[in-house]
């Protein structure tokens, strides 16, 4: 069975984010001056095959995000797991 796995990280509430400082600083300068905050993460997706069961995908995608795909320490992730038909 083949699983399509999404993932989004963000930073933590109250860990500074300069790239969504100057993305704020950016759209401001063109003119975007209703912009109050922008935040800035990471939006992945993944296609795992042949896995049985739901639980094993779970197990397997939060070690990667613990491991490689998120920075436990300043940033937390959530994500969305979907068997893929066929």
């Amino acid at each position: 069975m083949n699983w399509e796995v999404k993932i989004e990280t963000k930073l933590k509430d109250g860990i500074l984010d300069p790239q969504g400082k100057a993305v704020k600083t950016g759209l401001k300068s063109l003119g975007y001056n209703n912009v109050e905050s922008v935040y800035v993460g990471k939006y992945l997706e993944l296609i795992l095959e042949d896995i049985a069961q739901k639980n094993k995908v779970i197990k397997m995608v939060e070690e990667m995000c613990d491991k490689l795909l998120a920075n436990p320490v300043i940033e937390e992730y959530s994500y969305n797991i979907k068997k893929m038909e066929g």
